[in-house]
């Protein structure tokens, strides 16, 4: 598969982990995402899928695209994946709440570029 092909794959990867971002959370405050397991695994994982499919993005891509937070992005999925005892839900919550919806509205513009 040719490098664009596989950047594309994962921005798809990238919007329909933070459509479902979104889904999960429908209804939610950040008081019942606290106390709700499965929500917030569901929420965590999708944010490691995010920073996943973001690592595996080309440097050229990234290159062309410095609007997007990228190295943010990685980092968190990190966090999540090797440092879970340090996680905190209002700093989840914040990322899914705030950060996801910018970002997807960015892959989203990124997307209809190509």
């Amino acid at each position: 598969m040719p490098p664009e092909e596989r950047d594309e794959a994962h921005v798809l990867d990238m919007i329909r982990a933070s459509e479902l971002i979104a889904e999960f959370l429908h209804g939610h405050s950040l008081e019942s995402y606290a106390t709700n397991a499965l929500v917030r695994s569901a929420v965590e994982r999708q944010i490691e899928i995010i920073g996943e499919a973001a690592r595996r993005i080309s440097s050229s891509l990234r290159e062309a695209h410095p609007e997007i937070p990228w190295r943010p992005i990685i980092a968190q999925r990190h966090i999540l994946a090797h440092e879970y005892g340090e996680i905190e839900d209002a700093l989840i919550w914040r990322v899914a709440t705030t950060h996801v919806p910018a970002l997807l509205a960015q892959l989203r513009s990124l997307v209809d570029e190509t």
